[in-house]
């Protein structure tokens, strides 16, 4: 178990103003939801205070951050629809007093249908969320894999945007469509909207492709791409099934220290922001 962990003296700077992500990739297997889960539970165990909305139906976040998600449970389905305020949705991740989840059930798989007929359909998670922001340093938002009404309401609710991105073939299929989207919901419904993070995940220090992918990206991104690179990990895949994040299941592994110096980075770039 690292050190900072193990005695509780991990630290990390407060942003200088609350940041909201909407963690986004539409193909899937990307490490997202990884991405999402393992940079929120190190920034709340370094005391800062951390909300992830699960707005993917397939709810795997909830699950690794140990949230109640059967149906029925108060969920982002029902501060979507307006039924509920997002303060009657949070549940506390029982490893992270300081990260809280709103957790996604079943329910949310028909949720974009119903959003369509809505009055500022694209706006219903904005409201939600300038409600509680005051309370929280960080927000993540892990968008479902695809390019749809609810990846657009994460999108018009947040300031930054964090693509994790594969060091494999194919790594880059289909994010010009994605970076094409961000830009029409810049221009017509967030002009605050900015894609400020890229994460390298998946990488395989054996393979030459993998390389090749990160020196392409940091390439074509520059200055967004974290230094951190997050490697194949078994731990990392087997901690969700536990209800956990990496960082809890097995602290010591490669895969917890990277993420970990992956939320690092996060935080030290959040003090360098302009107000």
């Amino acid at each position: 178990m690292p050190l900072e962990l193990q005695n509780g003296d991990l630290k990390m700077p407060r942003p200088r103003r609350r940041r909201i992500f909407a963690v986004a990739n539409q193909k899937g297997g990307v490490g997202k939801t990884t991405t999402t889960v393992n940079i929120a539970v190190a920034l709340a165990l370094a005391g800062l205070n951390v909300l992830v909305i699960d707005l993917d139906p397939q709810g795997n976040a909830s699950t690794a951050l140990g949230a109640e998600r059967k149906t029925g449970t108060p969920s982002v389905y029902d501060v979507l629809l307006g039924e509920i305020s997002p303060a009657e949705a949070i549940q506390t991740c029982p490893d992270a007093p300081r990260l809280g989840c709103i957790p996604a059930t079943i329910d949310l798989a028909g949720a974009e249908i119903e959003l369509v007929s809505m009055v500022a359909r694209e706006h219903r998670l904005r409201k939600a969320v300038q409600s509680i922001d005051r309370y929280y340093d960080y927000i993540f938002i892990d968008c479902p894999p695809s390019l749809g009404l609810l990846t657009v309401n994460a999108m018009v609710a947040t300031d930054e945007v964090l693509i994790p991105i594969q060091c494999e073939y194919y790594a880059l299929e289909g994010l010009g469509q994605l970076l094409r989207n961000i830009e029409l919901v810049k221009a017509h419904l967030n002009p605050d909207l900015n894609v400020s993070t890229i994460l390298l995940t998946m990488y395989d220090r054996r393979t030459k492709l993998a390389d090749q992918v990160a020196n392409e990206v940091r390439n074509h991104f520059a200055g967004k791409v974290l230094t951190t690179i997050i490697p194949r990990s078994v731990k990392v895949s087997e901690a969700p099934g536990y209800g956990q994040s990496v960082l809890t299941y097995d602290p010591g592994s490669r895969g917890a220290m990277s993420y970990l110096d992956a939320a690092r980075e996060v935080a030290e770039r959040g003090t360098r922001e302009t107000p």
